[in-house]
This record gives C-alpha cells, sequence and structure tokens, in this order.
C-alpha cells in the first residue's frame, strides 16, 4: 500500500489532481473568511484568511507546473474531445496563472504593509477580496476544461476549436 502511495506521488498528473482543488476550493474557504473577518471587523481574523488566501494563490504555481509536466502522458490517454479539452485547459491555466500570482502577491502585502502603514489596511484587504474573487472566476473557467478531459459524462458541450499543432 505504502509502495503504491509513494509511486503515485512520483506521478505529475497524480500530484496535479491531488493538488488543484486548492487554487479554487482552498481560495473560495479563504475568501468567505477574509468577509467575515471584514465584516467582524477582526484584525487577526482578516490576517488568517490573508495567509489562508496567499497560500492558495501561492499553491496555483505547483499545480501549473505538475500540470505541464503531465500534458503528453494526458494527451496520450485522452480520446480526441479529451485533447481538445485538454489544450483549452492548458491554454486557460497559461493565460489566467497571473491573476493568481498577482493575487498572491496582493495579500502578502495586505497582511504585511498595514504593520508600518496602518492606512493601507482596507485598501489592501478589499483589493484583496476583489482579485480573490477575479482569481476564483479564472480557476473555475480554468476548471471547466479540465474536468472535461476524462470525464465524459461532463462533457455537454462540443470540444472547444483547437488549431493544428497548437498547445
Amino acid at each position: 500500500m505504502i509502495d503504491a502511495i509513494l509511486r503515485d506521488l512520483q506521478q505529475p498528473e497524480y500530484l496535479h489532481v491531488l493538488i488543484n482543488p486548492l487554487p479554487v476550493y482552498g481560495l473560495a474557504i479563504a475568501l468567505f473568511g477574509l468577509i467575515a473577518a471584514m465584516y467582524l471587523g477582526t484584525r487577526s481574523g482578516q490576517v488568517t484568511a490573508l495567509v489562508l488566501i496567499f497560500a492558495c494563490a501561492a499553491s496555483a504555481w505547483p499545480v501549473a507546473q505538475y500540470g505541464e509536466a503531465a500534458e503528453d502522458r494526458v494527451l496520450a490517454m485522452a480520446d480526441n474531445d479529451g485533447q481538445a479539452w485538454l489544450k483549452a485547459h492548458a491554454h486557460r491555466a497559461d493565460d489566467l496563472i497571473y491573476v493568481f500570482y498577482a493575487l498572491a502577491l496582493i495579500s502578502a502585502a495586505a497582511i504585511f504593509a498595514p504593520k508600518k502603514w496602518p492606512k493601507t489596511t482596507r485598501p489592501l484587504t478589499v483589493t484583496t477580496l476583489i482579485l480573490a474573487i477575479a482569481s476564483l472566476c479564472a480557476g473555475f473557467y480554468i476548471a471547466h476544461a479540465g474536468g472535461k478531459i476524462r470525464h465524459r459524462e461532463f462533457r455537454n458541450t462540443p470540444p472547444p476549436k483547437t488549431e493544428a499543432g497548437s498547445g
């Protein structure tokens, strides 16, 4: 059993699937925490939520790295429609990963900048909130295509059109 788990942890496609909920589901939970802390006006609650937002946004980087490392193997396993969805998934991730990076930077600023500049607390927290919502939208859009690669039951629309040789 342990050997099988250790083998799985060496496969980038397994690691991608294992951690890909963090930038979406984890971020959604952290966002609710930030909204609650803002409503209650507790700085300690806001910092806790901001740390979670930072961690979830930063987790997009290994998710993307493992996804890229797994692309060829998954492409070989997928049918024609799945291959089209994989190309769309990879293209969306390449285009939108920067939203998560920006969120990680802004949330880190929202954690640390108010210690030196207290007047930045509200603007940075609100900016983090807005960027977290944008990141969630990006994450849902990326995941929408990703879920259709190997799950035919989720394919309720035709695959996206792809250009020959694009990836």
